[in-house]
């Protein structure tokens, strides 16, 4: 597997593995907003919030100066308009395309001393990764910088609380609630549609998050689960648990309706591979031609553009039901 695959697969693994923890919601000022302008209700600081490593942080400003330290934070950022105070992304950051011009702070190590001459007063680290990163963290908080892990989300419901918690650490909690909204109404948008799949219509889906000879899938209690259930398709690796491995001779004998890969960012004409694997003609998938590729960053980034995952996933799945 070549050092890309292996950071994705890494990534995958790790997202799979931890529990994201969810913002206390009892902290969020709900029943103060009837008697707030607007305008008070995002400027309201100090703020306590109990990030994912359970800790109470106390962010006694708006924040004017954000490093996002993982592509779903600062793609949660940029939907709650915070474009202008983002001054430091990760290496892997590729959306919205303003990130180019941003200072890279690193991967899956960062700068420490980049990330402090950035005269940055937050830093939007994350669950799937903070364990490994507990030093560098404790240094920034050493330096006067505010950290807030964001939970790692493992379905939809913790993504929203992901995005309510970065909207009350920045002072945008409306723009937050909003934007959670606009995604729970996209997903019943969806669901109204999968509706009209009758039970004896429902195909079963082998997603493959990683290429041969070394194939992945997410199994029972993954996020991609959720996506499937969703949209009335069952997943052929139910049977498993977690992000798994798999051999090729198991995934023949699961003989899937449909063959979804994730790895076309990285690895050429991955549809025509999958085609083209010896043994594989007779596959129900293989033989009609129903395999295809979907954008891994949309389906596997825990932010605002998940719905558009779900909907181009539906879209390959059942195209005379979703297509647009």
């Amino acid at each position: 597997m070549n050092k890309l695959s292996q950071y994705t697969l890494s990534f995958v693994l790790a997202a799979g593995l931890l529990a994201g923890c969810g913002t206390d919601k009892a902290e969020t000022g709900k029943e103060e907003k009837a008697d707030q302008p607007k305008e008070s209700q995002q400027a309201s600081f100090p703020v306590t919030i109990k990030d994912a490593e359970g800790k109470d942080v106390v962010i006694e400003e708006k924040p004017k100066r954000i490093v996002s330290l993982i592509p779903s934070n600062t793609e949660i950022a940029y939907k709650l308009d915070l474009g202008d105070e983002i001054v430091g992304v990760s290496d892997n950051d590729n959306y919205p395309k303003e990130v180019n011009a941003k200072e890279k702070v690193g991967g899956m190590e960062y700068n420490i001393e980049k990330i402090i001459g950035l005269d940055t007063d937050l830093v939007l680290a994350h669950g799937s990764s903070a364990h490994n990163s507990k030093e560098g963290l404790k240094q920034l908080e050493e330096a006067g910088i505010d950290v807030l892990v964001v939970n790692d989300a493992q379905n939809f419901d913790q993504v929203y609380d992901s995005i309510e918690m970065i909207g009350k650490a920045t002072g945008t909690t409306e723009k937050a609630e909003d934007v959670v909204e606009e995604m729970k109404d996209g997903l019943s948008k969806i669901e109204e549609k999968a509706k009209t799949i009758k039970k004896e219509e429902e195909k079963s889906v082998f997603i493959e998050v990683s290429p041969a000879p070394d194939i992945f899938t997410p199994g029972k209690n993954t996020f991609m689960q959720e996506m499937l259930d969703l949209i009335h398709a069952k997943n052929a690796a139910a049977d498993q648990k977690g992000w798994v491995q798999m051999t090729e001779e198991a995934i023949i004998k699961k003989n899937p309706d449909v063959i979804i890969t994730t790895h076309g960012y990285y690895t050429k004409k991955p549809i025509e591979e999958v085609l083209s694997r010896k043994g594989w003609e007779n596959m129900t998938a293989v033989k009609n031609k129903d395999v295809h590729d979907v954008n891994a960053d949309l389906v596997n980034r825990t932010g605002p553009r998940l719905v558009e995952g779900v909907e181009e996933l539906a879209e390959a799945i059942y195209p005379d039901v979703f297509k647009k």
